[in-house]
């Protein structure tokens, strides 16, 4: 291999995750959510990431203060909505969406609905997070009924 593009080719393989081919799992980053990876970190050599991250348990302390190390990072809304805290601004993301969380923004998801679920895609696939202090208050969740 002669430059960084055909480098970064080899280590791409064809990818059809189908519907029921993964499952929606805990032990995820967040343990009041369920992942359901799409088999694109295996498919890039894990250059990148792509997982449906949906609800599991009712917000109570949210993620907490955070960034992360990656290179690119987009979450796109499928159902529901996520209340989120991007340095010190509410922003409410819903189905429809799409929010691209430039490289170390210190943010907080703090509230969202039962049937939240989104497309998380993040470059490289090992991205790191890193606890944060807080930069302001955060509003109380929503309580589910």
């Amino acid at each position: 291999m002669n430059t960084v593009a055909e480098s970064v080719l080899a280590g791409n393989t064809f990818s059809h995750v189908c519907e029921g081919d993964t499952p929606y799992e805990s032990g995820g980053l967040r343990d009041f959510f369920l992942y359901r990876d799409l088999g694109i970190a295996a498919a890039t050599g894990g250059q990148v990431v792509a997982q449906l991250v949906k609800a599991n348990m009712a917000p109570e302390e949210g993620t907490g203060w955070h960034r992360h190390e990656a290179n690119f990072h987009i979450v796109i809304m499928l159902k529901g909505w996520a209340r989120f805290m991007y340095e010190d601004q509410v922003t409410l993301v819903k189905a429809g969406d799409c929010v691209h969380q430039r490289p170390g923004i210190v943010h907080f998801l703090f509230d969202y609905s039962p049937d939240m679920e989104y497309l998380e895609i993040v470059s490289p696939a090992d991205f790191k997070t890193i606890d944060m202090p807080a930069p302001c208050a955060v509003p109380p969740p929503t309580p589910w009924n």
